[in-house]
């Protein structure tokens, strides 16, 4: 019978050799956590200030306070806060147009806003993982008459 020694410090070297991977998992975790909210959190923004250009046929020809209601929306961001009052550079870009009765799918105008966020990452990770990443997302709803 072949008899080993106490096997001493066996845990700590399995403990070395997995820690790094249960590290990476649980910030790619926490950073989808954060992209996904990002992703609601700008969809929200373009349907709130949609909402808000499609009250009226005159406000959805010229939406000029759709870019207070996204902001409204997008406070809680990380790199937006109370310091961005203007939509038309980074970190967010709003833009409006009317979608006339002719090319809306049911005949009647419609109010269109597009809203772009750029994110920053929040436990960057140099050369592994991109540093911003841009999401925009459009809603449309047809204007009141």
């Amino acid at each position: 019978m072949i008899r080993f020694g106490p096997r001493r410090g066996s845990n700590i070297v399995e403990f070395a050799l997995i820690l790094p991977w249960y590290i990476f998992l649980f910030i790619g975790a926490f950073d989808y956590g954060f992209f996904s909210y990002s992703l609601i959190a700008t969809q929200r923004a373009a349907r709130v200030s949609a909402m808000y250009c499609s009250s009226s046929a005159s406000r959805a020809a010229n939406c000029t306070n759709a870019c207070g209601y996204a902001l409204d929306q997008l406070r809680n961001m990380p790199n937006v806060g109370s310091a961005t009052t203007t939509c038309t550079g980074a970190p967010v870009v709003v833009s409006t147009s009317l979608v006339s009765g002719t090319d809306s799918p049911d005949g009647n105008n419609a109010a269109s806003v597009t809203v772009t966020y750029t994110t920053p990452q929040l436990i960057p990770i140099p050369g592994l993982l991109p540093g911003k990443v841009t999401i925009a997302r459009t809603a449309k709803m047809r204007a009141l008459t």
